[in-house]
């Protein structure tokens, strides 16, 4: 499986980013100066044991946490430098969040739970379109009770791209999934990243799904151990589980 991208400019640099969280006089040090870059159309798989800092990296890129040191730039634009007004409309205009659990909510029907970001957002695709690009034109109006959980999952990455994002970030989106589920879950992120050039990154405990991506990024205890370039993509249903 062959992802063209659409450029080599940065969508994202961290520079010497560390994050410290103080519970009383005890410090955790949750990244210890990471520097990262993400280019356009990328798609990035983060690795790493349960506390090495992937979520913590992942949020702070999104806009949802703020580093302790260090400096975060989108594009041009250094978000460790902008109002909180400004990084709302950094998320709300430009990234795309998928997490483990769906956050769809229950009493919306799938292309009503899309609507909530279409219905705010500058140049959104319509709900129909989002829900086709995941494979779920035909369950456009069945609620969440209705759907599996691979479909509910495709439902929350077509909220996610739905506003057109220039970056997908995506926080063990199979975590919950059986490898079949797995699978069309990946399928549709791939798509996603071909189709429309989204940087996507994608953390994962999984080191079997590394093979989907154009770089693998891999953190030990707040730092980045390693990070290389995938020579070739496989396709998501050639993934071992």
């Amino acid at each position: 499986m062959e992802t063209q991208r659409k450029s080599s400019e940065p969508v994202f640099r961290v520079e010497g980013v560390t994050r410290v969280y103080k519970t009383g006089s005890v410090e955790v040090h949750a990244l210890r100066g990471v520097d990262l870059a993400l280019t356009e159309g990328e798609m990035v798989v983060l690795l790493g044991a349960s506390g090495s800092g992937k979520s913590t990296l992942l949020n702070i890129m999104g806009g949802l946490d703020q580093p302790t040191e260090g400096r975060v730039f989108f594009r041009k634009q250094e978000l460790t430098r902008v109002s909180e007004s400004k990084l709302t409309a950094f998320r709300r205009e430009h990234v795309g969040f998928v997490f483990q659990f769906y956050n769809l909510v229950p009493s919306l029907s799938a292309r009503e739970n899309v609507a909530l970001v279409t219905e705010i957002s500058k140049d959104p695709m319509t709900p129909e379109e989002a829900l086709d690009r995941v494979g779920l034109g035909h369950r456009i109006n069945h609620f969440p009770a209705e759907l599996s959980g691979g479909e509910q999952q495709r439902v929350a990455i077509a909220r996610a791209i739905a506003k057109r994002p220039d970056v997908l970030l995506c926080d063990e989106p199979t975590g919950a999934l059986d490898s079949a589920t797995g699978v069309q879950v990946l399928e549709a992120l791939s798509q996603v990243n071909k189709d429309l050039g989204t940087a996507t990154i994608l953390i994962t405990h999984n080191a079997g799904i590394q093979k989907i991506a154009h770089r693998v990024v891999v953190l030990a205890d707040g730092l980045i151990k390693s990070d290389h370039t995938n020579a070739e993509q496989v396709a998501p249903s050639e993934v071992t589980w």
